[in-house]
């Protein structure tokens, strides 16, 4: 049946039909049901002779638009296939005329492509050498800390591989696991193996310095030496310190450079080449006037009573746990050109915390005696020298604190970029004097780039004490921290996320995903690849 409906209502219905085409979406519905707000009922009607405003009259003359594909006819551009749509990102230099109104994060792309910007998907590079070329950090030094199994391994051999493409050496000094072995040799460089039965390291072999030295005349000829004396003298004054367990006396440094000094004249007088442990040991065995005269003795009974302890210690360095490593000469030589060298100290990984210490101070040492000896030859080569595991060198014995930070402190004026690694905080608190643990807390405060993976609540608020976080940053890390649940398979939040800190600026969360082959290369899980296999 159909409505018929009076003159009356039909211009009432049309009046509404009018006001609805006027309307907001709220009127529009309000006026299907017949509805209309009072506001509208009081407005004048429009003139019926009156031409609606049209913003397309002046294209009315226009041939139709045409669909997706084109119009199809001669010069159309008709296309048989068209594609659907790409979401495409970019940061406002580079689509800012296209769309102006996206805001970056305020990072340039300066050195090596390490990540995006978890909130803007901005490329970030990250490069203290760059950093500090462009006025952003005064030193080169990088803290890395976080949770075992965020990926702080990852994120340090990604830097090290872009420093390496931009012409940097990369030299690992004490790879205690092994970590770093695959990369140093898929980017050509050679690995060393420190231990019982493998290659040994001579703490008084001048290494490249050798070669400076006879090649330079006059002052700088001095400089070279006074510095490689230096160098000597205080990687053996550490190793003395882990193997007897405290610092040495004044009389004990300088009846240790006597007797150096002696063995080192001996042997450039007979064409040898330089001393080892076991010779320093036979000159202070053997004695002489100078070195009676060190210790106050009037005969050879007092004196062997004076240096008995001393001279037991300097021998466990021959005969203790790590005989066969430091007590003889060095099993191998470095080419300067190599773009990557590592010490593998994987062979006494489970030895104690003596053992360890000596074999990484005596790598940090033979790394900074490598470095001098490539400028002081006028190779000037800018070095990347990432240190993991770092507190298990320190807290062998006090005093190694200010020892290890003097290797590192001229990093600067060196052109060292170095990455210092470790878990926790917590670790400070294992050195064994109040003065080794607020020196440890400055050499963490002194590197001008942090990069933090997941922390808990504890370790951030330790971390906050030495270099601060706002609230946000601090939260943000913190849920990096753990898994949301229990169901396998599941990542772990924190993969792949750093907050990039420096100084008193905003942080940079950064998301880093790894290629295939970066994946495959950088694993450190490989011992546990065989376990689905092994349980089907």
């Amino acid at each position: 049946m159909t409505s018929i409906l009076t003159k009356a209502e039909a211009e009432t219905e049309e009046t509404h039909r009018r006001n609805a085409a006027r309307a907001g979406v709220a009127e529009r519905m309000l006026a299907k049901i017949g509805v209309t707000p009072a506001y509208r009922r009081d407005e004048p009607e429009p003139d019926e002779d009156e031409t609606p405003f049209n913003p397309f009259a002046p294209f009315a003359d226009l041939p139709p638009i045409p669909d997706a594909r084109g119009d199809n006819r001669r010069f159309g551009g008709r296309a048989h296939n068209v594609d659907a749509g790409r979401l495409w990102g970019g940061t406002t230099a580079q689509i800012q005329g296209l769309y102006p109104f996206p805001a970056a994060s305020g990072a340039r792309v300066r050195g090596v492509p390490f990540g995006r910007h978890l909130h803007t998907a901005e490329p970030i590079g990250l490069d203290p050498s760059q950093w500090m070329h462009d006025g952003l950090v005064t030193n080169t030094g990088i803290w890395v800390q976080g949770q075992p199994g965020i990926g702080k391994s990852a994120a340090i051999k990604r830097l090290g591989v872009g420093l390496v493409a931009f012409g940097f050496a990369m030299v690992v000094p004490g790879d205690i696991k092994d970590e770093y072995s695959d990369l140093v040799e898929a980017l050509g460089g050679k690995v060393f193996r420190i231990g019982r039965g493998l290659d040994s390291l001579n703490p008084l072999d001048l290494g490249p310095l050798r070669a400076a030295i006879r090649s330079s005349v006059g002052a700088r000829r001095e400089q070279l030496e006074s510095q490689s004396r230096g160098r000597r003298l205080d990687l053996m004054e550490s190793l003395i310190t882990i193997v007897g367990g405290q610092d040495l006396t004044a009389t004990e440094r300088l009846l240790l450079a006597m007797a150096v000094d002696i063995a080192d004249i001996a042997n450039k007088r007979y064409g040898k080449p330089d001393p080892t442990i076991p010779e320093i040991v036979t000159v202070i065995d053997d004695g002489n006037t100078e070195l009676y005269r060190v210790v106050a003795a009037e005969n050879d009974i007092e004196y062997r009573r004076a240096v008995r302890d001393f001279r037991n210690t300097l021998l466990l360095l021959c005969e203790g746990p790590i005989k066969g490593m430091f007590d003889r000469a060095s099993s191998f030589e470095v080419d300067a050109n190599l773009p990557a060298v590592s010490l593998s100290l994987k062979a006494v990984e489970d030895d104690g915390d003596d053992v360890v210490s000596a074999a990484m101070m005596c790598a940090w040492a033979w790394s900074s005696g490598l470095i001098e000896g490539k400028q002081a030859a006028g190779q000037r080569r800018n070095v990347f020298q990432p240190q993991d595991e770092l507190w298990r060198a320190l807290r062998a014995a006090p005093g190694l604190v200010e020892k290890s930070d003097r290797i590192t402190r001229l990093n600067r004026h060196r052109g060292v970029v170095s990455a210092q690694s470790t878990h926790s905080m917590t670790d400070l608190e294992a050195l064994p004097t109040e003065a080794d643990r607020a020196k440890a807390k400055g050499m963490v405060a002194r590197n001008a780039v942090k990069v933090i993976g997941g922390l808990d609540n504890a370790e951030m608020d330790r971390l906050h004490a030495v270099s601060p976080f706002t609230s946000a940053e601090r939260e943000l890390v913190t849920r990096w921290s753990a898994p949301p649940t229990w169901v396998p398979g599941q990542r772990h939040p924190g993969r792949g996320k750093y907050l990039i800190k420096s100084g008193s600026r905003m942080g940079l969360p950064v998301s880093v995903d790894l290629t295939p082959h970066e994946m495959k290369l950088y694993n450190t899980d490989g011992a546990f690849d065989n376990v689905n296999k092994a349980r089907r």
